[in-house]
């Protein structure tokens, strides 16, 4: 009797662990099958996204300039000229450095483009000398003249104006019109999310602070006071990085000494090689930002020209804006 009450009690011992073994089991099947598929599902996205990348540009292909004019592009530009220095900066940042044969004097960032060949000015570009380069495609920005374009154009090159005055958003659209034109929308998608990381980054670091008043410099002096009035990019890039411009209300370039002088800013922004001049100069060394050391010296080219580095640039003036808040 004993024995078949041991006998018992190890049956319900052996069924109970079997029980829990076949549990175990099925947790961990179902916990295999959840990490299979989630590990599919990371797969199917990874490709759907690769693909997309890596997907060509179909040549013809056809695009809308800044101008809002379609612009055709047969075959796939090997053979670029820039007539800006942003446009340079792009294609460098496009890893197609490599197909400009041509830039402006202004040309100099990065300091590869300093060994392309230059064809002038932005205003005057050398018209014979852009043709002996044989470009597939003349690609302008800011400054370039009607004139310009028609002779380019009456010669049977190639011209595409990417431009965007007002808007940082803008930006992102020459990136992604340029990408395409020169089969390079993976790096071009790259450059838009990077910019746009260090925006948003910027834009939360800032938001709810108080914005100090704001004087950006462009022309001073003998020859009048030029500021970036409230309808200008450099206006809303100051404004992004958390500071209010005094010249908000201001549509253009032109200033006035008397506005200047009543606003009094807190800030001064000014190019590094005009800030010595202007802190000493008798019109401008009474004002508060002067006497309280806050006129700051920056590289202007990171604000006025519209690219990558404009990201760059808004951090740049937010630090400054609030020094404490980074």
């Amino acid at each position: 009797m004993k024995y078949c009450k041991k006998l018992s009690l190890i049956l319900s011992v052996m069924l109970v662990s079997m029980s829990l073994m076949a549990c175990a089991k099925t947790t961990e099947m179902k916990t295999d099958t959840v990490e299979s598929v989630k590990q599919m599902e990371t797969t199917a996205e990874t490709t759907e996204q690769t693909g997309a990348l890596e997907k060509s540009v179909t040549y013809p292909v056809t695009v809308k300039d800044s101008e809002g004019s379609e612009v055709m592009i047969e075959t796939e530009p090997e053979k670029v000229i820039s007539l800006a220095p942003n446009i340079t900066e792009m294609m460098f940042v496009l890893g197609a450095g490599d197909k400009l044969v041509g830039r402006t004097d202004y040309c100099d960032y990065p300091k590869e483009a300093l060994e392309i060949t230059s064809i002038g000015t932005l205003q005057e570009p050398d018209i014979e000398k852009i043709v002996s380069l044989e470009p597939d495609l003349v690609i302008a920005s800011t400054h370039f003249s009607e004139e310009s374009e028609k002779q380019l154009s009456d010669l049977g090159i190639k011209v595409l104006v990417l431009y965007e005055e007002h808007e940082i958003d803008g930006v992102y659209t020459m990136l992604e019109t340029l990408g395409t034109v020169i089969n390079a929308q993976e790096q071009s998608l790259k450059a838009v999310n990077d910019m746009k990381a260090v925006m948003n980054e910027t834009k939360a670091v800032v938001s709810g602070l108080e914005a100090p008043s704001v004087y950006y410099v462009v022309g001073f002096g003998e020859y009048g006071d030029y500021t970036a009035g409230g309808d200008t990019f450099i206006s809303q890039l100051i404004t992004l990085a958390g500071g209010e411009n005094i010249a908000k209300e201001v549509q253009g370039w032109s200033y006035s000494l008397e506005s200047l002088v009543a606003a009094d800013p807190d800030i001064i922004l000014i190019d590094n090689t005009m800030k010595d001049a202007f802190i000493s100069a008798d019109h401008y060394k009474d004002l508060s930002a002067v006497k309280n050391g806050m006129v700051f010296g920056i590289d202007k080219s990171i604000l006025e020209r519209q690219g990558v580095r404009n990201a760059e640039g808004v951090r740049t003036i937010a630090e400054i804006f609030h020094a404490d808040a980074f």
